[in-house]
């Protein structure tokens, strides 16, 4: 049986994700808050954990129970805003646990045990080399690449490969959170949000056939705003 894990599935990307891993043959475990609404067809391969991806000591507890999955893919996470002068330390502590360590955390619970071919990614952001108003965020965001680079290093010689999505503004319930709203969205060049079932589509290359030569790398999607600078 092909094992995928994905977190954040209750929404957004993550849920999309879940949906394309489903759809490629694979049982998918899914870790959120809340539980996601998968349609029908798609819910007997699929199982859902109740996770606080915060509360790093229950997430331990209950890595250690979770299958060791043959696709790994980090998609929580949550956008606190501020600028400088208005910065709070809680803000930064959430998002360092749900963004950083909670991932670091169950990749260590996993990775002794996963097969030869592996894959693992992780999503970042479009942003992570930095927007006015997302210093924390941003910088717990591209943190994930000094991870992805280093893990794929230490995985590379049981061919597990390990990548970072980054997708710009995408079409997802993040966008009207009320916790980015000193930032509020701007449209893309292509003129609509990027689409959580393309950043989907991307994983699911990455964890296909035809991803195993890939490893290290950031792959943005971003409708056009890297154009900009």
């Amino acid at each position: 049986m092909l094992r995928a894990l994905v977190t954040g599935v209750s929404s957004g990307i993550g849920a999309a994700i879940a949906l394309e891993l489903l759809e490629s043959g694979y049982h998918v475990t899914g870790l959120s808050r809340r539980r996601p609404d998968i349609p029908a067809a798609h819910s007997e391969p699929f199982d859902w954990v109740q996770a606080d991806l915060g509360d790093l000591a229950s997430l331990e507890v209950l890595a250690r129970g979770l299958p060791v999955p043959r696709v790994f893919v980090y998609a929580a996470g949550f956008m606190q805003t501020g600028a400088l002068g208005e910065l709070d330390p809680r803000d930064l502590a959430g998002m360092l646990a749900v963004h950083l360590q909670a991932p670091s955390l169950l990749l260590n619970e996993f990775a002794p045990a996963m097969e030869r071919g592996s894959r693992v990614v992780l999503i970042g952001s479009r942003t992570m080399a930095g927007v006015s108003g997302k210093s924390q965020y941003l910088a717990t965001k591209s943190a994930l690449v000094g991870l992805s680079r280093s893990w794929a290093i230490e995985l590379a010689d049981r061919a597990i490969t390990c990548n970072v999505v980054a997708p710009g503004l995408t079409d997802t319930p993040m966008m009207v959170d009320r916790r980015r709203a000193g930032v509020p969205p701007q449209m893309l060049p292509l003129g609509a949000l990027v689409d959580p079932r393309d950043v989907a589509a991307r994983v699911g290359f990455l964890t296909g056939d035809r991803g195993k030569s890939i490893t290290g790398q950031v792959l943005t999607i971003c409708g056009g705003a890297s154009l900009k600078g």
